[in-house]
């Protein structure tokens, strides 16, 4: 829809969606479509809908008697699981025609980024012991309709605030949305401290409708059945090839710079959207990268593409041995690789001191290619 369309005159999402499968851009899928079914309820809900403690506005109304009755927020919602499965299409149905004046979409790592560093800066200008309260009202101002894209919890810090900061946004009437890989009982999971963290699920489960529309298929790896996930030679071919790859499994979404912060570092993917990062070789492999990063990159996405993986000597030891731990994190975790290359896997480093141990790699990298390992699930 053109920017200024008035809501009245925008599809809702159960009617964007039936469009969708009507053209057959959608396969029929009866838990996408419960999903759709709630994202309508919603949408009507929140015709009208407004917070009670909305701006200054309200508090002005409210000394003279004259502020709105407070208001129960529609109830939001959990949608999780595996990858591929709409989850980010279906939140995007919702958010584009939400009949809301102040909204936002964001995935759910760049905003605890962002609240970090507000509640910093915070610190610095106020000297404020406890700033958290104060930024979760400044960002409930900004947006009472919050859509969290690729929820997940792996940093402590973040864990050991997101109940007090959730429960503000409740209190101040914000309705979230949310997608992810994983059920709310299974967010942090054997993570730091925990018992902790254990108010903020249960505040979840309270406030949101958790769906889980794991069962069925998984549409985007369905469309590269059969397609190679490894191309050689590095050329105009192989990358136009990735290209593709990356606009079919992030149903075309418009790819941004991402960046993640590692123990002060900060690691930089070239294009990033909807689980999904593209690096170069040169970006993750011949620079001072360590296990951390490579761990943070494969919790943080589900699919990774790297650019321009070169064929390796004896001179190129500490690349390899980069390239060995990029792969062993991403295996582990069960992160789909795509890649071009200048030769298949066996001959990227046959000669050298770690020439033994990377036969292991070889024998990852292969597997990696095989069917039943690209539609296993991810496991941040």
């Amino acid at each position: 829809m053109p920017d200024g369309t008035p809501d009245s005159e925008l599809l809702t999402p159960l009617e964007r969606y039936r469009s969708m499968r009507e053209a057959n851009e959608l396969m029929r899928d009866p838990t996408q479509k419960l999903a759709v079914e709630k994202l309508q309820s919603l949408h009507h809900a929140l015709k009208g809908y407004q917070p009670a403690g909305d701006g200054f506005l309200s508090g002005w109304k409210d000394r003279f008697g004259l502020g709105r009755r407070s208001e129960a927020p529609p109830m939001g919602l959990y949608l999780y699981g595996p990858v591929g499965r709409g989850k980010s299409m279906l939140m995007d149905l919702f958010f584009d025609t939400a009949p809301v004046e102040r909204k936002r979409r964001v995935h759910f790592h760049a905003f605890m980024l962002e609240i970090q560093q507000r509640l910093n800066d915070l610190r610095k200008i106020e000297k404020r012991a406890d700033p958290l309260m104060q930024v979760a009202a400044d960002v409930a101002d900004e947006s009472w309709l919050l859509c969290f894209d690729e929820f997940h919890v792996v940093n402590i810090a973040d864990a050991m605030i997101l109940g007090r900061l959730f429960q503000a946004f409740f209190d101040h009437g914000v309705v979230v949305i949310a997608t992810s890989n994983v059920a709310p009982r299974d967010l942090y999971k054997d993570g730091l401290q925990r018992d902790r963290f254990m108010p903020f699920i249960d505040l979840i489960v309270e406030k949101l409708d958790v769906l889980d529309i794991g069962a069925g298929t998984d549409f985007r790896l369905d469309r590269l059945k059969g397609e190679p996930v490894w191309h050689t030679p590095i050329g105009r071919a192989a990358t136009a090839s990735l290209d593709a790859a990356f606009a079919t499994l992030t149903d075309n979404a418009v790819p941004a710079p991402f960046e993640i912060e590692v123990q002060g570092r900060s690691i930089h993917a070239h294009q990033a959207a909807r689980g999904i990062a593209r690096f170069t070789f040169d970006e993750l492999c011949n620079k001072p990268r360590g296990a951390s990063d490579f761990l943070a990159i494969a919790t943080q996405f589900h699919t990774v593409m790297v650019d321009n993986v070169p064929i390796l000597d004896e001179r190129e030891r500490d690349a390899a041995k980069r390239f060995v731990v990029l792969i062993d994190s991403l295996y582990e975790h069960h992160v789909n690789l795509f890649a071009s290359a200048d030769g298949d896997p066996g001959a990227l480093y046959m000669k050298g001191d770690t020439a033994f141990e990377f036969q292991r790699t070889v024998s990852r990298l292969m597997e990696m290619q095989a069917e039943d390992y690209l539609n296993s699930p991810h496991a941040p």
